[in-house]
């Protein structure tokens, strides 16, 4: 969350030096009154009654007054109508009918900064998208007007977001530090392999991720700051990895430290442990099997004489090491062995990652990046006409809407639902249509290629903010929007664009349920409890969630509403009374029980085959299902085999 902090501990001491008592107090008092209004507002993410105007961005802060009150207490903080701050991202401009049909939830959706309350960074979002969209439509403007000489990232093939980027001579890389630039950021799977050896003096080096540089901040965010320290530091004089990261709104986190300092301290990621539990842990004994005859007896006879606590690294001898991006954080691998891991902190995800900066004592060997997210070379796609959208005219009638969650660098990921489940007779013949939901990414470049897809394909619909995660509960209302308004589905269907869903069957469920009106399908959970734990991914404070559990709800991966339900959200929202919530699957839960509060019956109808952390046989939904797996799910179908989960995971 931005940090807008007013420093007040210096306001007594300069009161004490003015005269009259009464004036003072009440001077104080005002004061203090003032700074707890503004902390509230600012506390919530909403923009305070003092705001700064800022020439250099296209959205402008400006000074207002406090409105009046308001009937909806979730928008009493608002002081700037969406018109006055998201008005660049709504202006009016020459579009063609493709890049229409991709701004139609867009258009809809002018009342988010109504909408900040209770999802972290909304506001910074939309202002970041601001900038962002401005330059995106000077670039697509100098390109149609064939100034291709000042256009800042020409459309040539060296120039598209590279799949592999490799550094191995050894003369590129400088004495102390190196940088490898990430053009179009990293998703999941993405790897960075350092070979080096840790030298000089103390052998001390450090290896960071950094995002894009922000307009009136010196140093860039840093993503991952892995820091190896062989000689220990002020707390410890062994050997120690410290893992963190740093914002200029809040400088650094808290540290993680590898053997950590507090002993059971050891928490999960991706199911793997923040730090292993060799590391730091006596390892004489690795070497002591007298079958062993990879070992010489010089280095049993060392291990033996010479015990110490194992650590991945040692000076003068070279590593191999390896941090690749996974679902909850990121994992490091030394020598093949894991080692770390890292969970993503709040607007520190990996696709801001644009560059791989290496310091300190270390002497490079190579630098290489894989797994990195590329584009479609349009040019060389076969089966272009069979993977584009069947056009929807306004308000056509549907069985089902799906809305696909996705992020704007996962291209490889929405190629893959295109080849598969898109290609089901039902998609292809119009009475089910499907759009990925996508938001804007802070890099020139991954907008661009966005760009192009979404005019290749037809089946995206860009949204006007920058892609955080916190901010998923905005895609739930705008694909509820365009599943009620763009066109007039009877059902709406929310799901990820790793999640392989067997249209036919959905709807085959669908019709045995026979429920037209209040329902919610999907793996309905009657009974969780809010995430306490601040290291959860999914924590929840009293404040955003004061009871003890959830209503009803369905789980992300999959689940559907009727018309109604996704129609009063849409309507909900356009009277400022929705509650947000940044659980995005949880906040329908919470819709619809504040609906069947107003007279609404609704039916929970549960479907034990949405399968919310993998794949099992005979499936509706699998979650977790990579690109490769994704082809093979449907291959399987396609050869007539029953609903079979790929097992070469």
């Amino acid at each position: 969350m931005e940090a807008r902090a007013i420093d007040v501990k210096i306001l007594p001491k300069k009161l004490k030096k003015c005269s009259g008592g009464a004036l003072i107090g009440s001077l104080f008092v005002l004061l203090v009154l003032m700074y707890g209004v503004m902390k509230n507002s600012i506390g919530q993410s909403s923009l305070s009654s003092l705001v700064i105007f800022n020439t250099s961005d296209s959205l402008k802060w400006i000074q207002a007054a406090v409105p009046p009150a308001v009937p909806n207490p979730e928008a009493s903080n608002r002081v700037i109508s969406a018109d006055i701050l998201v008005s660049g991202l709504f202006l009016q401009r020459n579009f063609s009918e493709k890049v229409k049909s991709a701004l139609q939830t867009w258009n809809h959706m002018k009342r988010i900064i109504d909408y900040t309350q209770g999802l972290p960074n909304a506001v910074e979002a939309i202002r970041e998208a601001g900038v962002v969209w401005d330059s995106l439509m000077n670039s697509t403007e100098k390109e149609q007007n064939g100034d291709a000489s000042e256009i800042s990232l020409p459309k040539t093939k060296e120039n598209q977001c590279p799949y592999f980027l490799n550094k191995m001579n050894a003369k590129e890389f400088g004495d102390n530090s190196y940088r490898l630039q990430i053009p179009c950021g990293l998703v999941q799977g993405s790897a960075i392999t350092v070979i080096g050896t840790p030298n000089g003096l103390l052998g001390n080096f450090q290896i960071d991720f950094t995002g894009e540089s922000l307009k009136g901040e010196p140093n860039p965010p840093i993503i991952l700051h892995y820091n190896v320290r062989l000689h220990g530091d002020k707390l410890t004089e062994d050997p120690v990895i410290v893992q963190n990261t740093w914002t200029a709104a809040h400088g650094w986190g808290e540290e993680e430290r590898c053997p950590s300092a507090v002993p059971g301290n050891n928490k999960k990621v991706d199911e793997l442990n923040q730090c292993n539990q060799i590391v730091g842990k006596d390892d004489s004994q690795r070497y002591t099997s007298a079958g062993s005859s990879n070992v010489s007896m010089w280095s049993v006879a060392w291990n033996r004489s010479k015990p110490r606590a194992y650590f991945p690294f040692k000076q003068r001898y070279p590593s191999v090491m390896t941090l690749r991006v996974g679902e909850e954080g990121i994992q490091m691998t030394v020598d093949g062995k894991h080692t770390t891991s890292f969970a993503y902190r709040e607007r520190l995800e990996p696709w801001l990652v644009s560059e791989v900066q290496i310091s300190g004592d270390l002497e490079l060997i190579s630098v290489l990046a894989s797994g990195l997210p590329t584009s479609e070379d349009l040019d060389n796609v076969a089966d272009l006409e069979a993977l584009t959208s069947v056009p929807l005219p306004p308000n056509k009638p549907l069985n089902l809407f799906i809305g696909v969650f996705s992020t704007a660098n996962n291209f490889k990921r929405r190629m893959a639902v295109r080849r598969t489940w898109m290609q089901y007779p039902a998609v292809k013949s119009g009475s089910v249509a499907v759009r990925f939901f996508v938001g804007l990414h802070k890099n020139q470049m991954v907008n661009e290629e966005l760009w192009k897809e979404l005019q290749t394909y037809g089946d995206i619909q860009l949204m006007p903010f920058v892609d955080y995660y916190s901010l998923i509960t905005w895609k739930t209302l705008a694909i509820c929007t365009f599943g009620t308004q763009a066109v007039s589905a009877k059902y709406v269907m929310k799901t990820d664009d790793d999640s392989f869903v067997r249209v036919d069957e959905v709807i085959a469920s669908l019709e045995r349920a026979n429920v037209t009106h209040g329902l919610l399908y999907g793996l309905i959970n009657s009974n969780a409890r809010p995430h306490r734990n601040p290291d959860s991914k999914w924590y929840i404070t009293q404040e955003e969630w004061r009871e003890e559990t959830y209503p009803p709800w369905a789980h992300g991966p999959g689940y559907v509403v009727s018309n109604d339900i996704a129609k009063a959200v849409y309507k909900t929202h356009g009277t400022g009374h929705l509650k947000m919530f940044k659980l995005e699957d949880v906040a329908m839960g919470i819709w619809i029980e504040e609906m069947k509060r107003g007279g609404l019956q609704v039916s929970y109808v549960k479907e034990e085959r949405v399968y919310n952390e993998g794949c099992k046989d005979g499936y509706v939904v699998a979650h977790y299902q990579s690109p490769r797996e994704m082809l093979c799910l449907w291959q399987k179908l396609q050869e007539g085999m029953e609903a079979k989960c790929c097992r070469d995971r």
